[in-house]
């Protein structure tokens, strides 16, 4: 038996070689640009989700990508070395559509051929010992964060930290790092804890990648942080405490990202960055409020037409002379934008010499490649802007402020995601009625996966009018009539929270998330009682309405009683996770709950009618967690809680009558709730 065992060992391991040697021999076969960059990979920890925009900017900053071609940045060069690698399988499990949003991994044995071909340059730090053997010849490195100030290593280039987990990083750790590290081109400072960056920072003159994002903490950058000019990136996303960028920033005259992404308390963008002619991110643009930081004016956008991705200006409605300043900031040239966010502050700070006529949306005309616009906090004139009808490559639309009328969307052939808030003076969506907007059924909302209606109190209908096919005015009024019901064709997802919609196109076709707060409950009625094997727009190989959705939420909800909730359930037979809050006329008497079998997740919260569970509940053998909030009257458990097998969480907040009854082995119905791991009273 050894024998035979020897010989199975044997094989294995000749095959291990194989592997190995036919794995080595593809990357031999690799251009040396290639071979670079994939050796580069070793420094990330086995099985990591990578960014891959981050991953291409560290090739760039280390010099691996040469350009070639004029007319392509670096960026997109970098990319194309990227899907090369795919292709070769080097990398798997790649998601995302776009740079910005692109992650992959490595496979285990693509990782031990990264680490193999890397040798001694590069190297991960994980502890003491490792650290003791980096040698001279290292030149990248990914290390814990609490060794770097072991770190020794006067000709590194790369210094990343793993994992990202939050750590407190002194002051006094920068110092021996500046002194031992001169050579190095990327730096990755993010998700740490401190609160100064020293002036000395300046010494690390060959940095062409810099990243501080996430770090809370940080309130200013010094200004001697100008003087590296070989610095390509520079990454502060999620700065929440950043105030103030360089005053200096026109020195970096390399700088291609800026990235500032959800950095709130900046109080400007510094004058001169219209010179960064390279400038490729600039994720955020400051409007000097008041003028009193000598910030930078719309018009420094004007000849920086090579910004790609996302551009938020904010604190429009603060701009003096904006109908010129709107124009100056050109940004009908920018052709690479994908998002633009046009962001106005609280009109409540507007100086009461800025009149709203000045500021007109008209003169802010984007580009038509744009593929995500936001319109936040709109206080001008109500009145949509005439270039929108050009922007037919539209994806995500968010828009708010008060406006009292909006343009259709319903035709814009790639919209997926919609969201309409704060639009308090808005009444309808749609200037026409339900027969002006179905059209083709195919060219109704062709692509809208996600609509959000928050926040719009005086919207009461979709339509200006609703006379005409399938919508009678009688509220009571739940008919459907098949082909002449207008309804979204593939929607996934729907929030409508304090909007009193009475008649809006149905969603039969929903298999994610529906959550309706504070609103009418005509709509759902429609939908559930809704023909599906009728030919309408909303076709769906199901022949129930809604049979495919997984998560439900009704809050306040007027006119939804125990009944109406009940016969909407029968329905949802996909449904996982079921919420149901603050709904007075919901006693939850009698109702069935065989149909929710797949049901993982219950919360009931502030329903004052409830006195007992329904014994229904029994049927939901696949509940982990059950939510009981706020109920002053349940005045007991039921015994088939011990049916919930497969419960592990039992949540009861403000539910008096029952502490006293669940105390642990004393309580009258602690048996019902013994079996549970987790109860929290």
């Amino acid at each position: 038996m050894s024998g035979f065992i020897s010989k199975i060992m044997n094989l294995l391991k000749y095959h291990k070689l194989t592997e190995k040697f036919y794995l080595h021999l593809s990357y031999d076969h690799l251009p040396s640009h290639l071979k670079h960059c994939f050796a580069f990979c070793r420094l990330y920890p086995k099985d990591y989700e990578i960014d891959v925009r981050t991953l291409v900017q560290f090739w760039i900053a280390q010099g691996f990508v040469k350009q070639s071609n004029p007319k392509q940045s670096l960026e997109e060069i970098g990319f194309r070395y990227f899907k090369d690698l795919v292709e070769r399988s080097f990398f798997q499990e790649v998601e995302g559509d776009l740079i910005e949003e692109m992650t992959c991994k490595m496979h285990d044995v693509m990782h031990d051929l990264a680490e193999l071909v890397a040798g001694t340059e590069s190297t991960i730090v994980d502890s003491n010992l490792s650290i003791s053997q980096v040698g001279e010849k290292c030149r990248h490195i990914s290390i814990n964060v609490s060794l770097i100030p072991l770190l020794k290593g006067k000709k590194l280039r790369t210094l990343l930290h793993f994992p990202k987990a939050r750590y407190y990083l002194s002051d006094e750790t920068w110092d021996p790092m500046i002194v031992n590290c001169r050579c190095l081109r990327v730096l990755e400072m993010n998700f740490l804890y401190f609160t100064t960056i020293p002036r000395s920072i300046y010494k690390l003159k060959h940095l062409r990648y810099l990243d501080f994002s996430k770090n809370r903490g940080l309130r200013s950058l010094p200004e001697s942080i100008c003087k590296i000019q070989n610095l390509q990136a520079l990454k502060l996303d999620w700065c929440d405490g950043l105030e103030e960028l360089p005053n200096k920033i026109e020195r970096l005259v390399n700088l291609t990202h800026l990235a500032c992404h959800g950095c709130c308390r900046l109080t400007h963008t510094p004058r001169g960055i219209g010179k960064l002619m390279s400038l490729e991110t600039l994720s955020m643009f400051v409007v000097d409020k008041d003028r009193s930081h000598g910030g930078a004016d719309l018009s420094e956008l004007s000849g920086l037409n090579n910004l790609r991705g996302e551009l938020e200006i904010t604190n429009l409605g603060f701009v003096k002379n904006a109908k010129e300043k709107f124009k100056a900031a050109n940004l009908k040239e920018k052709q690479h934008l994908r998002s633009l966010v046009l962001q106005w502050g609280s009109f409540l700070a507007w100086g009461d010499d800025n009149h709203d006529e000045e500021r007109s949306l008209e003169d802010l005309q984007p580009h038509p490649n744009l593929k995500e616009l936001g319109v936040r906090g709109w206080r001008g004139d109500a009145k949509f802007p005439n270039w929108f009808s050009l922007l037919t490559n539209l994806v995500h639309i968010a828009i708010s402020g008060n406006f009292k009328q909006l343009p259709s969307f319903a035709q814009l052939p790639y919209l997926k995601q919609l969201k309409i808030s704060y639009c308090t003076e808005l009444e309808y969506m749609d200037d026409n009625s339900p027969k002006g907007s179905q059209g083709k059924p195919e060219s109704f909302f062709p692509s809208l996966k996600h609509l959000w209606l928050w926040n719009c109190s005086n919207m009461k209908s979709w339509w200006r009018t609703t006379e005409a096919i399938g919508y009678d005015t009688n509220e009571d009024d739940t008919t459907v009539m098949g082909t002449s019901t207008v309804s979204f064709p593939c929607l996934s997802s729907l929030k409508v929270r304090n909007c009193p919609l009475t008649s809006m196109p149905l969603y039969p076709s929903l298999d994610d998330e529906l959550e309706l707060v504070n609103t009418s409950t005509r709509p759902l009625k429609q939908t559930t009682k809704m023909n599906m094997n009728a030919k309408t727009p909303s076709s769906s190989t199901s022949s129930i309405s809604l049979s495919k959705l997984k998560s439900f939420r009704v809050d306040n909800i007027e006119g939804l009683d125990t009944h109406m909730l009940d016969e909407c359930l029968q329905h949802l037979t996909g449904l996982k996770s079921l919420t149901i809050e603050d709904c007075k006329e919901v006693d939850l008497e009698g109702m069935q709950w065989e149909a929710l079998k797949n049901l993982s997740f219950l919360r009931i919260r502030s329903i004052p009618l409830l006195e007992s569970l329904p014994l229904g509940l029994q049927h939901l053998t696949n509940l982990q967690e059950l939510s009981l909030f706020y109920l002053p009257n349940l005045a007991s458990l039921p015994d088939e809680m011990r049916c919930l097998t497969n419960l592990k969480y039992l949540n009861m907040k403000e539910t008096p009558q029952l502490k006293e009854r669940c105390r642990e082995d004393i309580g009258a119905d602690w048996h019902k709730i013994a079996h549970i791991p987790n109860i929290q009273l």
